[in-house]
């Protein structure tokens, strides 16, 4: 397992990992705002390629080692009055970088799994893509439709805070937010969300990236209309102590999509603690292995990736 780089269309470039045997059913891992491919753990996704999958986690554009766009972000207040730049991309995008990642690595078609953010960008390239989208499984995710799916006040007062000018500040705020947002109902691993803060840090310090992918959750307003439209077969993961995402969003997601499931995890809010990724594996393989459906075909003349 080795980070790689490849170019995805439009001077857009996403540092990706692959975990399993390059023969297996691929899903792709798709992360939230402002986080990078190892909020996906790494033993989780060892342990999901061990189901026999191609596991592929990535850094979204404006995250990570992928390619940060060069404009100036908008604050939060612009944000929430709808003001951003004139350069300010949408989930679409977003979308669209996924399927070009989904072109370089040759696959056809993909299980997506998406947390957060990555659920709405799961749900937006099975929307407008669906001949790439096998299975959807959204997590933790929101229809963007008004009063729905919200964070609660007082994450909101946190996500506004002053942005971090040290590693150190980075990992104690860090902290902060996910002994607030996470799984109250499980274990909270306080050294675990240090160290992989600490590697944010060290990857991609800058806050500007986690800014503009906010406006683009913003800029595409309400998607109910279109998460309509979804054909793929889609099963709805939510916690019921999500502080970020109220569980409202989820279940506005179940409604939207036609003949979607929507598993509730007791305790859970927005993380995945490491107590419930049997809940969450099994849910996840059970949804993406359907009887009788064949293996997803890998193309013969993938890009090379650099």
């Amino acid at each position: 397992m080795t980070e790689q780089l490849t170019t995805v269309g439009r001077g857009i470039s996403l540092t990706y990992e692959q975990f399993g045997d390059a023969g297996g059913d691929p899903i792709v891992l798709v992360a939230g705002l402002g986080q990078q491919l190892h909020s996906w753990p790494t033993a989780f996704c060892e342990q999901l390629a061990a189901r026999g999958y191609r596991v592929i986690r990535f850094d979204n554009r404006d995250a990570g080692r992928s390619t940060q766009m060069p404009f100036r972000p908008a604050s939060l207040a612009s944000i929430m009055r709808r003001r951003w730049p004139a350069e300010q991309y949408d989930l679409s995008d977003l979308a669209t970088d996924t399927v070009g990642l989904l072109d370089s690595l040759g696959y056809d078609q993909a299980h997506l799994v998406g947390v957060s953010m990555g659920g709405m960008i799961a749900q937006t390239v099975a929307a407008l893509h669906p001949h790439r989208v096998r299975t959807l499984t959204s997590i933790m995710s929101t229809t963007g439709a008004r009063r729905t799916g919200r964070p609660a006040l007082s994450t909101w007062r946190l996500m506004a805070a002053r942005p971090p000018k040290t590693r150190q500040e980075a990992v104690d705020r860090t902290v902060r937010m996910f002994r607030h947002i996470g799984s109250h109902g499980f274990a909270f691993d306080e050294a675990w969300v240090r160290e992989q803060a600490g590697l944010a840090w060290d990857r991609e310090p800058s806050p500007a990236g986690t800014a503009r992918q906010l406006a683009a959750i913003f800029r595409s307003g309400d998607r109910t209309a279109q998460l309509r439209t979804i054909t793929a077969p889609t099963l709805v993961i939510h916690g019921d102590r999500d502080r970020m995402v109220h569980p409202t969003g989820g279940a506005a997601t179940a409604r939207a999509i036609t003949d979607a499931r929507l598993e509730s995890i007791a305790g859970m809010g927005h993380d995945l603690p490491k107590d419930a990724w049997p809940t969450l594996l099994d849910l996840i393989d059970n949804h993406a292995r359907p009887a009788g459906r064949p293996p997803a075909t890998r193309s013969t003349d993938a890009a090379t990736s650099s």
